[in-house]
């Protein structure tokens, strides 16, 4: 139920009230505890708070916590106890054992199936049907989760240990686990011993260790399908030399083992560079983005946030102050980061005493604080940042712009299922294409394959091949006319577009390419405001287009992160100066028509 992060819709201290019907929750749901152990779990005095959550499932779930960590959940108007109240009295509920390496499987959101159940010399406990269950390893008797149970203890014994066992409804690791200090697992003495002939292949502990299952969960989560981004397949120069570093790599290797190292001993620098590379290539892709993303947000509070600025959104803390920190050459991008979500992102630098946040309004959070003596924040040094490549010049109040446009191709990228077809000339999915490449190479495929049909040369017969690639559901594909071919091959591939600058490299745009998008809003007090878009697409920066701008019409412009968009920023300028910005992009600065849009909407010339 937790392993997906959730959101905190409010956290308010517990009443009175509240606390006595807890009490009397907990005492009606868990029969077992004593008077004792019912004030040590919900005390009378000590701090306690309620959280309502909305979980990734859509569920509701009041959360209870005693200081900082969550030691009840009530879901269904059932009231189940955590793992860190688990600890604190680890007999309150009947235990079922498994192995170590089970661990990794409950946190991942798996039941625990009745064969990975270790029954002890007596048995197995005592258990009722849909009744709460805990879940301990074998060599430990701290519980790891807690649920509820499929059948009762009988029927598991009835049923030859076969099928589900236990619901599983919150596991230690998880995010409610996170949700508070992060207690690891204790080790608690247990009577449980491994049963004849049931040997496991690896010792519980070390396969049940915090770090290694963590490790893993985090390989899993930080683990993609997605197509690999077309920007990256620029990047020849960087395996060009990575290629040239593996052959230094091997000849290096070749002189030690003729030979001893620096020391005497065989290892000498090689010996500690192929360490050292080694320690660098266990860089997790996620820890890459854990650290870019800390990068940006020390870079955006020490330069670009100021306290006129506060209250401030979070999202326009991303978009506005650290994307733009953000290196030319990379890409930020929380998903692919540890966090996955802002939010969480935030609870951390919050939980660092680097700023705070609050919600200000429902559902709304905002950076209300930053603490500017923080030492990590004082101690950052600002790095240079690249700027992107073809962007305009300041220009002087007379000057006129001296930006020189791209050239456009658009292009087609191999998809996966056209991959078999163009893996016959050697080109792999994810390959970009223009489309006279696309027209060459199937009618290099039709004339290789004899594929033209003899009575009619209009028309080419389709082999499996092409009719796998390129057929409808459900459709008898036997024939094609040329542009037929050539038009649904294209179909079938991914858009994207080459930009090539003026003494630039080439450059890959993944999707269709979006043209600079010029609109019109009406505001209050009958009062025009112009928009424009996606000027970066084009290597034309926001700030010195809105500079441009100002001198050329005399009104107050702003650049703002752009709204209802993925991402990107917005030059706004006050009043309708369509006709201005038609002039600068298509006359001036020589930007092909088509790739502005909007221009129709300029102000009609009073007669």
């Amino acid at each position: 139920m937790f392993q997906k992060p959730f959101r905190v819709k409010s956290k308010t201290v517990i009443r009175g009230s509240d606390r006595r019907k807890l009490r009397a929750d907990v005492g009606k749901a868990l029969p077992s505890l004593t008077e004792d152990q019912l004030q040590e779990l919900v005390p009378t005095k000590e701090d306690m708070s309620t959280m309502k959550l909305y979980t990734h499932a859509g569920k509701n779930v009041t959360v209870y916590c005693l200081g900082n960590n969550p030691v009840f959940f009530e879901l269904d108007k059932n009231v189940f106890p955590t793992v860190y109240s688990l600890w604190r009295v680890p007999d309150m509920l009947p235990c079922l054992t498994t192995w170590p390496n089970v661990l990794k499987n409950l946190c991942g959101g798996a039941d625990l199936m009745l064969p990975g159940v270790i029954e002890g010399a007596e048995g197995l406990p005592v258990i009722d049907k849909n009744k709460l269950c805990a879940i301990s390893l074998l060599g430990n008797s701290a519980p790891v989760a807690v649920g509820r149970t499929t059948m009762s203890s009988a029927q598991m014994a009835e049923c030859g240990m076969r099928g589900k066992g236990v619901t599983v409804l919150h596991t230690y690791l998880d995010q409610l686990w996170e949700h508070g200090d992060q207690t690891p697992l204790p080790t608690m003495a247990t009577q449980q011993s491994c049963p004849e002939g049931h040997v496991p292949d690896l010792d519980p502990r070390d396969t049940a260790s915090e770090e290694q299952v963590k490790k893993e969960l985090g390989a899993e989560a930080s683990s993609t399908t997605d197509t690999l981004p077309i920007e990256n397949l620029v990047l020849e120069d960087d395996f060009g030399n990575k290629g040239d570093l593996e052959k230094e790599n091997d000849l290096d290797k070749e002189n030690t083992e003729g030979g001893m190292g620096d020391d005497g001993n065989g290892c000498g620098k090689e010996g500690e560079t192929k360490e050292e590379e080694e320690e660098e290539e266990e860089v997790s892709p996620a820890d890459q983005m854990d650290a870019l993303l800390y990068q940006c947000f020390l870079h955006a509070l020490k330069t670009n946030v100021k306290k006129t600025d506060l209250p401030l959104l979070t999202s326009k803390l991303l978009r506005g102050h650290m994307q733009p920190c953000c290196p030319a050459e990379k890409s930020l991008d929380l998903k692919k980061s540890s966090y996955k979500k802002l939010s969480k992102f935030l609870q951390a630098m919050q939980a660092q005493g680097l700023l705070q946040v609050k919600e200000l309004s429902k559902g709304v959070e905002s950076v209300v604080g930053v603490n500017w003596g923080h030492v990590e924040l004082k101690s950052f040094e600002v790095p240079d940042i690249e700027l992107p490549a073809a962007e305009v010049p300041d220009p002087g109040p007379g000057a006129g712009p001296t930006y020189q446009p791209p050239e456009v191709v658009e292009m087609y990228s191999v998809t996966g299922n056209l991959a078999p077809l163009f893996r016959t000339a050697g080109i792999r999915k994810g390959h970009a294409l223009s489309g006279q490449e696309v027209r060459e190479f199937l009618t290099q495929y039709v004339k290789e394959n004899e594929l033209m049909d003899p009575n009619n040369r209009r028309f080419i017969v389709v082999d499996p091949l092409l009719c796998d690639a390129l057929r409808q559901k459900g459709e008898n594909l036997t024939h094609l006319t040329w542009e037929d071919l050539f038009t649904r091959c294209c179909d079938k591939m991914s858009p994207c577009a080459q930009l090539v600058f003026p003494g630039q490299p080439p450059v890959l745009k993944k999707g269709k390419l979006e043209p600079v998008d010029v609109q019109v809003q009406q505001r209050s007090g009958n009062k025009k405001v112009t928009l424009i878009y996606n000027l970066e697409g084009f290597g034309i920066r926001p700030d010195t287009f809105a500079h441009l701008l100002q001198l050329r019409v005399q009104a107050s412009t702003a650049v703002n992160p752009a709204v209802n968009r993925k991402a990107g920023l917005q030059v706004m300028v006050q009043g309708n100066q369509v006709s201005t910005v038609a002039k600068l992009l298509i006359d001036e600065m020589k930007l092909p028509k088509k790739f502005v849009q909007g221009v129709e909407k300029a102000a009609k010339k009073k007669r």
